[in-house]
């Protein structure tokens, strides 16, 4: 019974893991999300192997109180749910700047810059055609002149 039980679950484990994955080598497009004060994210993700990739970001806002950017990158790792439908979890991190300009009487120092550490975890779909939909919900932990606390943010990404 327990050589059943052991043959069973390496049968089982080699299945999994022998399963290949298809993530793009190239992926780029838009975070769409609150991202806090920063605006939606022009996206570009690169395929480090065949389950890891790295996921880069740029940010901006600008209105008539303050001009803001912020800068991420995260490292994922994808696990495959059904055929073209996945699941990801990262670690990563950036740096970020506001500055308030002539536009906002309140603040004597008009520009302030934070950096943060970020974790995300989401779901993607990889089309036939060439379009990867996701939805997937980023914490992050912020330090510096202007973010100093925990933030969360929950984006649409659409790539090509």
């Amino acid at each position: 019974m327990k050589r059943i039980l052991l043959l069973s679950l390496f049968v089982l484990g080699f299945t999994f893991s022998s399963h290949a994955q298809e993530i793009a080598k190239n992926a780029i497009g838009l975070r769409i999300g609150d991202n806090k004060g920063v605006g939606n994210e022009i996206n570009y993700q690169l395929g480090l192997n065949e389950n890891k990739r790295l996921e880069l970001g740029l940010s901006w806002h600008s209105n008539s109180h303050k001009d803001s950017y912020k800068l991420t990158g995260i490292h994922q790792w994808i696990w495959q749910l059904e055929d073209r439908f996945n699941w990801y979890a990262g670690v990563g991190g950036g740096v970020g700047s506001i500055n308030y300009g002539h536009r906002h009487k309140h603040y004597s120092d008009k520009s302030k810059a934070f950096v943060f550490v970020a974790g995300t975890i989401g779901i993607e779909y990889n089309f036939d055609i060439p379009l990867l939909i996701s939805l997937d919900f980023r914490p992050e932990v912020g330090f510096g002149d202007y973010r100093d606390d925990l933030n969360f943010d929950i984006a649409l990404g659409l790539r090509y």
